[in-house]
């Protein structure tokens, strides 16, 4: 039966052109959009961690003491996985020679441990020869083979125990042999090595007395004598170190004069 229907009302039934079609999107569209979404999420991520990795491995660089997480976090920011940004440095290094290691709760870089004797250096540096050490060898390279007490003799003082070390461990001194007397000291002379250091041949290629006085390395000074006058003064021979060598310097200078001052009363 079909509906009645009013001729003078107007008929406000909707037409089939009038009616708003809405298209909703395809399944794989909305898919590729939340891919999209997701993809830029996980590239601002990648980022985020790519960049507290480059602030961590700056800050490790720059201390000079190992650092704790949480001081790396306070550089790192709010929000940053500062156990997981180490562990990939740590990874990072992992193949290199360098290597980020972790120790009582703080991190630091070090050196791979493999490489600790490639990496050993020996450095050579110059010692310069107290004033002791200098006479003594003097004294073994022009009397040599001497002993000990021939040395101390000399020199006029006791030799100490440290200054045969010295010249020991440049190598320009060793033992040659035992003197055929009671106690049978040692006796020293020179070596290979102290000939290449000074550039001789042999030991008879040692300048004369001749020549270290046109050389200037000869002076009226007693030097030795000086030793000498002090010892006898002291009733011992005094002990040779290096507070001995400074105080040879005033007696030194007090015999000059003393000399000169006998000099210009016996011309008088």
């Amino acid at each position: 039966m079909l509906p009645m229907t009013n001729p003078d009302t107007p008929d406000t039934t909707p037409q089939a052109d009038d009616i708003a079609t809405v298209e909703l999107p395809e399944p794989a569209a909305v898919h590729e959009a939340v891919a999209e979404i997701a993809a830029g999420r996980e590239d601002e991520i990648k980022r985020r961690r790519l960049e507290d990795m480059r602030v961590a491995e700056a800050l490790l660089f720059a201390t000079k003491e190992p650092l704790t997480e949480r001081a790396i976090g306070e550089r790192l920011g709010e929000g940053s996985d500062v156990t997981g940004v180490l562990e990939d440095l740590r990874g990072k290094y992992a193949p290199g020679g360098v290597h980020l290691v972790q120790a009582g709760g703080r991190w630091y870089f070090r050196t791979d441990p493999a490489l600790g004797e490639r990496l050993h250096l020996e450095k050579l540096v110059p010692r310069k020869l107290s004033r002791a050490a200098i006479e003594t060898l003097a004294i073994i390279a022009y009397h040599q083979p001497v002993t000990r007490a021939e040395i101390e003799e000399i020199r006029g003082v006791i030799v100490s125990t440290g200054t045969l070390d010295i010249l020991l461990e440049e190598g320009w001194i060793k033992p040659k042999g035992h003197k055929n007397v009671p106690g049978r000291p040692a006796m020293w002379g020179t070596t290979s090595a102290f000939l290449d250091h000074f550039g001789l041949e042999s030991i008879q290629d040692l300048p004369g007395l001749d020549e270290l006085k046109a050389a200037g390395l000869l002076d009226s000074r007693r030097g030795v004598g000086a030793y000498a006058t002090r010892a006898d003064d002291m009733g011992a021979a005094p002990f040779d170190t290096e507070e001995s060598d400074a105080a040879m310097d005033p007696l030194v200078e007090s015999g000059d004069s003393s000399s000169d001052g006998d000099d210009s009363a016996s011309s008088s």
